[in-house]
């Protein structure tokens, strides 16, 4: 094989994106684009208006797609709720895909997912494209060189997702319980509940999440989130996000006893402790001392390829020439804790240990889904 033939299955504003952004203009390398899938047939008549390429196939059923024979590889660009379908659809022909972020709204369904990996001979990729960033990369090697000393606090104030009431009410799904399996946590953070663990190194081992369900905007999922955080090493932790705060905070901090890391922008910092906080504690005879602190600002290699970066480093690997970025088994840690937090806020932030009970949230999210408004929103003939 040299070069790796593509599908995209789903052509909303991510599917569309890729096709005629990424691929049209020459920017994802070994490979080309040979098919489009969608089952809207006024997404497929405007892809087919807008493709410039002849040889490109459409298909209104993924599953004549992956039976065709013309891909190799398959993006899966759909509600969360088919991710692990099409994925393992994919997988069972032993059909390379990379699947969007989440890698679906529950653990059950994703491991379901991940076990079809483990017996395909498929490259399986998740598009955790904030990965790539050169901050995240270097603040996750220098948390595992032992830069910040023992772990202690993990805070990420995530509150830039400011979206006004015509962006809910521009698909009936969004922020439903049957449309898309919750609010902000599985749609604007799947990226930072990613990286929480990535980055640090550690799943938190419990949570407390404190969650408000329309609390700014006429939607029955979470709008606003406050999760407190465990973990095994005594650590402890907070991560804060809303779509319904203006202006919003974007500030991810990790703090040890040797310093701490701050990134906020595009900025890292590295607030090195010239002692050990633990052991200048112990050694120190003045009761209002505290450790030297440098304040450095950490160089980076610049890089941050994003969406092409992850999609071209998954053809690469499949011809062999680079060692994949992201597993797509990886996808259910950031799933894992979504629904930890989710179940929380539920049991109105009772402490829940990780791994989450698939049962008890399965159980707790199927209620929820029987009265939403997407049942009934979907049955007056409402918009997607």
């Amino acid at each position: 094989m040299k070069e790796v033939r593509f599908g995209i299955v789903g052509l909303g504003n991510q599917g569309s994106a890729y096709a005629f952004g990424l691929f049209a203009k020459g920017r994802i390398k070994n490979a080309r684009l040979v098919a489009l899938c969608d089952n809207d047939c006024e997404k497929l008549d405007k892809a087919r208006l807008k493709c410039e390429d002849e040889t490109v196939a459409f298909f209104s059923d993924y599953t004549k797609m992956l039976d065709s024979g013309l891909c190799d590889a398959v993006l899966i660009e759909v509600p969360h709720y088919l991710h692990p379908e099409i994925a393992i659809a994919c997988l069972k022909r032993n059909i390379h895909v990379i699947c969007e972020k989440p890698a679906g709204v529950y653990t059950e369904q994703v491991r379901r997912m991940n076990a079809a990996a483990e017996e395909s001979s498929a490259v399986f990729a998740i598009m955790f494209n904030q990965r790539t960033n050169c901050v995240y990369r270097k603040m996750r090697e220098l948390i595992s060189s032992g830069a910040i000393g023992k772990l202690q606090r993990v805070t990420w104030i995530i509150t830039d997702w400011f979206r006004p009431d015509c962006y809910y009410a521009s698909g009936d799904w969004r922020a439903t319980w049957a449309g898309e399996g919750g609010g902000v946590l599985i749609n604007q953070c799947p990226h930072q509940l990613d990286l929480l663990q990535w980055v640090v190194g550690e799943m938190p081992t419990a949570v407390r999440g404190f969650c408000h369900y329309g609390r700014w905007h006429d939607v029955e999922a979470e709008d606003e989130v406050t999760a407190y955080l465990e973990y095994a090493s005594g650590a402890t932790g907070v991560f804060v996000t809303t779509t319904g705060e203006a202006p919003g905070t974007n500030r991810f901090e990790v703090s040890g006893t040797g310093g701490k890391l701050l990134v906020e922008g595009d900025t890292l910092k590295y607030y090195r402790n010239k002692t050990d906080s633990a052991r200048f504690s112990r050694e120190t005879k003045e009761s209002f001392s505290a450790p030297e602190v440098e304040v450095i600002t950490v160089e980076t290699d610049g890089e941050n390829p994003q969406h092409a970066g992850i999609i071209n480093n998954f053809a690469a690997a499949i011809l062999g020439k680079e060692k994949l970025f992201v597993d797509g088994r990886e996808g259910i840690f950031g799933v894992e804790l979504m629904n930890a937090i989710e179940l929380s806020g539920w049991k109105q932030g009772a402490r829940v240990e990780l791994p989450v009970d698939e049962g008890e949230y399965l159980a707790q999210l199927e209620a929820r889904c029987k009265t939403s408004r997407y049942h009934v929103r979907r049955a007056q003939g409402g918009r997607s």
